[in-house]
């Protein structure tokens, strides 16, 4: 495992941010695209992937296990297995810092008659997988060895046949409810999910895409019940991988509390599944027009106008925690400059996110002077309009990317400079951040 030395970075009070930004394509669409492009029989052409380590680090996998994919100019080209004809790997599958890819490949390999390994760096390497093995076993797989807690390294042992199962998944989860899903995919029979409280549906739109029988029902209690039949023929499809909305939330957030700045964010990923923070930021008061909405690859697609606003303190609803999980780092960084306090519930997932993310934001805030408070599952801020006394200290990012780049996007606004302690994991999800926020105007050094 390679540690590289920490290279500290600071954000200091910026002239009004201008220009256009292009972010980095989605990641959740990114990892799937190369992961079901790497099992559909025939071509994927994939345009717009996030070449983020994280993502690549799937792509290994998938040609560990048979798949070809090779990049050609601004094109990713997958070949495929044909579904149901992965190979067992050879060595183990290595995720470096990759959550998402290592908890949706798990699904897949799940239902093979085969031995897989996985590993990660240290940072994965805490993160418990066992909410993902617990449907698969009931699928038939076994954990011939993990380390404790159902951590990585991790060793897993598909049946010779799976059973499909009917599963309720116990918290709002996306990749639990994938892993399932695509487990299903080399499972005879019919598989159901059951989700109550609705996650981002990348997933199921992109399997459907690529030519499951998948059906999704909603009852009269707002559940999901999605129901996929088992060993369908998937073929190749051409994907454009819309701009990630986790990504854009940063330079959104810094055009927003950075005052007279007038920034177009474009080609932005509007799947009601992950548009919270956009919801939430206009309930705030925020000047966001969204321009040009279009369909592309059966995903909603827009540009963003953002400017300079004042913001009020709000209470977030609990049941839009799924739809915006990822960002509310970045949320409590525009509420310390709101007025008033806001309020966000239903957090626990934070808690198991590349570091306790739910913390680690409190600590951060705290360290610049912003007044909060965490609860087990909330987090409470009390704003200070313009950044009046705000900033001055340094923020421990626990390896976190989004920690890492929302407190970046906080010292741009606040009187004196933010500083984290090291950048070198921005490059996991967002490769050109530092490039794209200076040339928008923003301070970083």
């Amino acid at each position: 495992m390679h540690t590289t030395e920490p290279r500290p970075m600071s954000a200091r009070k910026s002239d009004a941010l201008s220009g256009r930004a292009r972010v980095p394509g989605d990641k959740s669409i990114s990892h799937r695209a190369l992961m079901f492009g790497g099992l559909a029989a025939g071509e994927t052409r994939i345009t717009g992937l996030l070449e983020g380590e994280d993502v690549l680090r799937t792509g290994e996998a998938m040609k560990a296990m048979g798949a070809t994919i090779e990049k050609h100019g601004d094109e990713w080209i997958a070949t495929g297995t044909g579904n149901g004809a992965l190979l067992e790997p050879k060595e183990p599958l290595d995720f470096g810092n990759a959550g998402t890819g290592v908890r949706l490949t798990m699904g897949l390999v799940g239902s093979y008659d085969m031995t897989t390994r996985f590993i990660g760096d240290a940072s994965l390497s805490k993160r418990p997988m066992g909410r993902v093995l617990d449907p698969l076993k009931e699928m038939g797989l076994q954990v011939v060895s993990a380390e404790p807690g159902d951590r990585l390294p991790i060793t897993l042992r598909g049946p010779k046949h799976a059973a499909p199962i009917s599963y309720r998944v116990p918290m709002p989860s996306a990749q639990v409810k994938s892993a399932v899903l695509l487990a299903a995919l080399n499972t005879p029979g019919v598989t159901t999910v059951i989700e109550p409280v609705a996650t981002r549906d990348h997933t199921e739109k992109m399997l459907a895409g690529f030519g499951a029988s998948l059906e999704v029902e909603t009852d009269a209690d707002g559940v999901r019940h999605i129901r996929i039949e088992g060993q369908p023929k998937l073929t190749g499809q051409t994907i454009a991988v819309p701009g990630d909305p986790s990504s854009a939330a940063f330079p959104l957030v810094a055009a927003l509390i950075v005052p007279g700045s007038d920034v177009v964010i474009e080609n932005m990923l509007m799947n009601p599944t992950r548009t919270g923070l956009v919801t939430t930021l206009m309930e705030m008061g925020a000047d966001i027009e969204i321009l040009d909405r279009r369909n592309e690859g059966g995903e909603d697609v827009a540009d963003l106008r953002v400017r300079g606003s004042e913001l009020k303190g709000v209470t977030v609803p609990e049941d839009r925690a799924p739809s915006m999980i990822d960002e509310y780092p970045v949320l409590a960084v525009a509420a310390s400059f709101a007025e008033g306090d806001t309020v966000m519930q239903g957090l626990e997932e934070l808690r198991v996110k590349e570091s306790d993310r739910l913390s680690a934001v409190a600590e951060g805030l705290k360290a610049n002077g912003v007044d909060c408070e965490e609860g087990e599952a909330s987090l409470r801020v009390t704003g200070r309009p313009g950044g009046k006394g705000l900033g001055g200290g340094t923020v421990k990012t626990h390896l976190d990317h989004r920690i890492a780049m929302s407190f970046l996007v906080m010292g741009l606004a606040t009187e004196k400079p933010v500083t984290i302690d090291d950048q070198t994991m921005i490059a996991t999800s967002f490769p050109d951040f530092t490039a794209l926020m200076t040339r928008l105007g923003a301070t970083l050094d």
